[in-house]
Parts: C-alpha cells; sequence; structure tokens
C-alpha cells in the first residue's frame, strides 16, 4: 500500500553499502540467492520456536532483498536479476507460514489459509505484469522495477511487518494470519477488478 512512497528512502539508505558491494564484485544475483538462503534458515528457526533467530533471518532476508536491486541498479539490470528476485521472494513468503506450522500443529490451518491468500495475491500480481508487458505498458509508481509492478492493500512492507509481528508475538499468529489473509482477498478482488477493467479495453 505504501512502497512506491518507501521507495526513495530505501533506495537512498542502501546506496552507500551497494556502492562498496559494487566495487568489490559483488553481483546482484549472487545477494539475491545469498539472501534467500537466508530466508530459507526462517524455517527451522521457527519450526524450533527460536523466534529472535528466525526475526534475524527475516530482516537478512529483506536486507538482502534491498541490496540486490541497489547494486544492479549501479551495474546494469538485468531481466535475469528480475526473474530471480521475484521467484525467491515468491517463495520466501509461502515459506515463513510452513515454520509456524511446523512449530504447532495449532497454526496449520491459518498458515494454509495465509499461503493460499498468498497465492490470490502473487497470482493476480503476475498475471497482470505479464499481460502489461505485452501490452507495453509501465508502472509509473515504480519506474525502475523489472517488471509491472501493481500495488494493492497488501504490498512488500506491510508482508513485512505481519512477519515482524509474527515473530515478536508467535502466540498470536493465528489471529494474525487470518486478518492478513482477508487483506490479501481485498487485494486480489481488487487487481481483478482493475485487470477486468483495464484489458477489457482493445
Amino acid at each position: 500500500m505504501i512502497d512506491a512512497a518507501l521507495q526513495p528512502l530505501q533506495q537512498r539508505f542502501l546506496q552507500s553499502p551497494a556502492q562498496v558491494l559494487a566495487q568489490w564484485g559483488v553481483k546482484a544475483d549472487q545477494i539475491t540467492l545469498f539472501g534467500f538462503l537466508l530466508g530459507v534458515m526462517v524455517v527451522p528457526a521457527l519450526a524450533f520456536q527460536a523466534y529472535p533467530l528466525a526475526l534475524l533471518f527475516l530482516l537478512l532476508n529483506r536486507l538482502a532483498d534491498g541490496l540486490d536491486g541497489a547494486v544492479a541498479r549501479i551495474k546494469e539490470p538485468t531481466d535475469r536479476g528480475a526473474f530471480l528476485d521475484i521467484s525467491c521472494d515468491f517463495v520466501f513468503y509461502a515459506l515463513f507460514p510452513l515454520g509456524f506450522a511446523l512449530a504447532d500443529p495449532v497454526n496449520a490451518l491459518p498458515a494454509a489459509v495465509l499461503i493460499s491468500s498468498f497465492v490470490s495475491t502473487g497470482s493476480s500480481f503476475l498475471a497482470y505484469a505479464v499481460i502489461a508487458a505485452k501490452r507495453g505498458e509501465t508502472a509509473t509508481a515504480f519506474p525502475k522495477k523489472g517488471l509491472y509492478y501493481l500495488g494493492g492493500l497488501t504490498e512488500g512492507f506491510e508482508t513485512i511487518i505481519l512477519f515482524v509481528s509474527m515473530c515478536l508475538f508467535p502466540m498470536f499468529f493465528p489471529q494474525l494470519a487470518y486478518f492478513f489473509a482477508v487483506a490479501c482477498a481485498i487485494t486480489a478482488l481488487s487487481r481483478w477488478y482493475l485487470g477486468w477493467v483495464a484489458f477489457s479495453k482493445s
């Protein structure tokens, strides 16, 4: 919901460390893969209820997710990098609730509902991006993104706030999961409507 407003602040914050990494010869794809591995470590941390450790892996993953784009913009963004970045992000978002399901069977149903809601937002996001790219459209609010970026009620920032809240207050995971799943449903429905209207025009 506020990703576009936060993007300039994020870019300024990450510019200096990204320049250092670029000077060291670190590639954006390497940062993406390393960040994804850090994100995968969230699952065992959550499964063993090591919530502070899971929070650390979460924050490091998100830092890497910002740095890879910053490094790519210093060198040269590539379609392969954009593909790798969004693919790793979507898998990470699905893995995070899985960790809570492994931690406590009580979390299994809300985790499944949350993952399903992520599928609805993710599929509507990617479907819109594919058709928009085919029609030569660009997202003015996200001019430096590697694909058409359609916003909504639940975007990256809101999702990270959710994950941080779950690590800090794991006893409220079911309530947080159901609440965010509803928000994701609203996002998906709004994207379906926008796509239906926008793409009905030849």
